[in-house]
């Protein structure tokens, strides 16, 4: 689906599109990055808009106003371009929450937050209208929540959609509204407003615009109330962990330059409004597919190990598109004799049962007898076999869920593992026998520590393992006190709890650690960064057995692969550490206890397409690992990286785009997971794949026309797997009887 204007589809003017954020006003709104890895967010026209005659003259007149501008409280102009087929607006990208976000998951915001909230835009209303120009389009969904305050986005563009332009007291009325909703939510009620806002917001709402304050007025009101200064952070603790969460996630898509190739274009129609979970994503990062999507592949490995026997030293320069570099020693498939790929397509899968719950499952664990279902109001448990309730309801929750970047919840050794809260506690690491249903113990994990002064460290906690007689946590930690940079290395974390008790075994953190795998077993961990725009990247070995002592490490080329935080995105196997190097077209097995290559595998595209592969995963028994290629899903073997097999998919993906594979996205997240013998894999268009292990074909297919815009939500156990769309929870066989 190109986009009129689009490069290819991938580009809109010099910015690469990564992930579609939402729709403001009739435009749809894009986090975006140039070829130098700067990120920014770019707003597209819509389509009845862009054809409105007066359009293009108000677009650009206001662009122009809002070039000259600078202020705390709004989000500067980049580019523009009005005379473009498709007109598109570029802002400067700012770390945040959209207020209509903070308001529907946490509530309404507090007095000081009201008072910081209604200062800070109409401070940014009084420099618009101090230079002859107007927002408006001042709305919930216009207004960022930062660390700092709040910002005002779409500068440039709200002004320019309506005629006869707005004039500065419909900004005034749209302020009142947003304070209003702000106090509380979509029931506008002014009671609900803080006596301090009462008068000066009901003010704003007065229907007779000469009635209304300026915005001068109401930063003036406001300061001459001599109220006592807000001390610490002006928004609760909730909405600033979200915060922290997708500040620490936004060098995951801008990273690297051009290493990624971004999602497929945007529609030429403006969709319906995104949904609260899917704006995270998006802030997260979205999912920004790697290159080489729809190429088949060709297979070029090198089964011999490095002359010195390290990963690093097998990293070269990337070819010219294809030209194909000479190995060493290349002992592996050619082009020309590889397998044939599999092209996927099965019947539809027979459900083993379903069944529809009170509310949405924010993330799934399944063992071979007990699904956890974990919302935003309890956790209960399911009988694998028949999907009857288990056990009794418990009141740990989790609001933000499961995403790319995001996994909550673990099974290990008959224990389910839950990063949680309760109705009095939050930030928890909670444990449930899995045969009882009851709580062995709960942990409460500190996720923000002072710093001195003003200074405040945030621990975002991304995802939860269980390997042996431990529990790991899994995160980054973010200085709140301090500007995000695209250019700045991230710090994460690692915490390790004993099984048995939740008892804090010992934590690590440091900027090289990004994201971290935990093998199922054993006491060697794998850690992996990068610094954005610097190479190279870092592939290093985490001693559990030492409190966390590095070990080996080894540099990788594609630095950009490894600046993203969260899940991780290297796969262990029969005691190797597999992850992507090269040019990113390179699979690396290495030992986990030394670092030494064993082998690595190269992928190429027959079309002479860049390749980048996706993260790898493996089979229960660790002796096949299987690798995403966009399109492609190649079984190797574990021993010498023997290509097995090549499934392959067809079609389009929901946007239009090439169909892929999720996990080939690069970004982590269980995009594909096995059973003892099947392979369960998602694809783009948000359709769930059975692939039988041995040979590569498909079992069996499933899809649901009415799953959220964000696509289903599934978990493995035992020789089922179990899916959450909306209400609806559904299980069905690996060999689909």
């Amino acid at each position: 689906m190109n986009h009129p204007g689009a490069d290819g589809g991938h580009r809109i003017g010099p910015y690469t599109l990564l992930s579609r954020q939402g729709a403001v006003g009739g435009n749809e709104v894009f986090s975006a990055r140039t070829d130098e890895g700067l990120l920014v967010t770019v707003t597209v026209v819509g389509p009845a808009l862009a054809a409105d005659p007066g359009f293009r003259d108000r677009f650009r007149a206001a662009v122009e106003a809002a070039r000259a501008l600078s202020g705390a409280f709004l989000v500067p102009v980049v580019d523009a371009d009005a005379d473009a087929p498709v007109p598109w607006l570029a802002t400067r990208f700012t770390a945040g929450v959209p207020l209509r976000q903070a308001v529907e998951r946490h509530g309404s915001l507090s007095e000081p937050a009201l008072r910081m909230l209604a200062d800070g835009l109409a401070q940014a209303l009084a420099v618009l209208h101090a230079a002859g120009t107007v927002h408006g389009g001042v709305t919930p969904d216009s207004v960022l929540l930062t660390m700092d305050g709040p910002r005002i986005t779409a500068l440039g563009m709200a002004g320019a959609t309506a005629s006869p332009a707005p004039a500065p007291t419909d900004d005034m009325f749209d302020l009142g509204l947003t304070v209003l909703f702000a106090a509380c939510g979509d029931e506008p009620d002014t009671g609900a407003l803080p006596v301090s806002l009462r008068d000066v917001i009901g003010g704003c709402l007065y229907p007779d615009p000469p009635d209304r304050p300026t915005a001068e007025q109401l930063v003036d009101y406001l300061r001459h109330q001599n109220l006592p200064a807000l001390r610490g952070s002006w928004l609760p603790p909730a909405v600033t962990a979200d915060m922290a969460a997708a500040a620490a996630a936004v060098g995951a898509v801008s990273a690297g330059g051009g290493a990624r190739d971004p999602v497929p274009p945007p529609a030429a129609t403006v969709g319906p409004g995104v949904s609260r979970r899917k704006l995270i994503i998006g802030l997260a990062g979205g999912v920004a597919v790697l290159g080489g999507g729809a190429a088949a592949l060709a297979f070029s490995g090198d089964s011999s190990p490095a002359p010195d026997g390290r990963a690093g030293s097998t990293s070269r320069p990337a070819s010219p598109p294809g030209v194909r570099s000479p190995s060493a020693s290349s002992a592996s498939p050619s082009s020309t004799d590889g397998p044939e790929a599999v092209v996927l397509d099965g019947p539809d899968a027979t459900k083993a049962w379903s069944g529809a719950g009170k509310n949405a499952p924010t993330c799934l664990e399944a063992s071979d007898k007990v699904v956890m279902v974990v919302t935003d109001a309890a956790t209960s448990f399911l009988d694998a076999e028949t999907g009857d309730s288990v056990f009794q309801k418990l009141n740990t929750t989790n609001q933000f869920g499961t995403s790319m970047f995001t996994y909550p919840t673990a099974y290990g050794d008959g224990v389910f593992y839950l990063l949680c809260d309760t109705p009095s506690k939050s930030g928890l690491l909670a444990a449930f026998d899995a045969g009882s249903g009851k709580v062995k113990w709960a942990t409460k994990m500190a996720d923000a520590e002072p710093g001195g002064g003003k200074h405040l460290t945030m621990y975002s906690s991304h995802y939860v393992a269980a390997a042996g007689n431990t529990v790991y946590v899994c995160g980054n930690v973010t200085d709140i006190s301090k500007s995000s940079s695209d250019k700045a290395p991230s710090t994460g974390y690692i915490r390790a709890f004993d099984a048995a008790t939740g008892k804090g075994l010992w934590r690590v953190k440091g900027t090289d650690i990004n994201n971290v795998l935990v093998p199922p077993t054993g006491s060697r961990l794998l850690a992996t960064s990068a610094v954005p725009g610097e190479k190279p990247g870092r592939v290093q070995m985490i001693d559990a057995g030492r409190k966390g002592a590095r070990g080996w490490n080894v540099s990788v080329q594609r630095d950009a692969y490894y600046f993203s935080t969260g899940w991780p995105l290297t796969c262990y196997a029969d005691g190797l550490f597999l992850f992507a190097g090269g040019n990113g077209n390179k699979l690396f097995a290495v030992d986990a206890a030394t670092g030494s290559e064993k082998w690595h595998q190269r992928f190429d595209a027959k079309n002479g397409d860049e390749v980048h592969i996706g993260t790898p995963f493996s089979s229960p028994d660790g002796a096949t690992v299987f690798v995403p290629v966009g399109s492609d899903l190649a079984a190797l073997a574990t021993a010498d990286g023997t290509i097995q097999w090549v499934a392959t998919l067809e079609g389009a993906n929901d946007m239009g785009g090439a169909n892929t594979f999720t996990a080939s996205s690069g970004l982590g997240g269980k995009g594909a997971q096995c059973s003892a013998d099947t392979v369960f894999a998602t694809d783009g268009a948000k359709t769930l794949w059975a692939i039988d292990a041995a040979t590569g074909r498909a079992r069996w297919k499933y899809t649901d026309p009415g799953q959220p815009d964000v696509g289903f939500m599934w978990a493995v156990g035992g020789d089922h797997v179990f899916i959450a769309s909306h209400l609806t929870m559904t299980a069905i066989a690996a060999h689909g009887r």
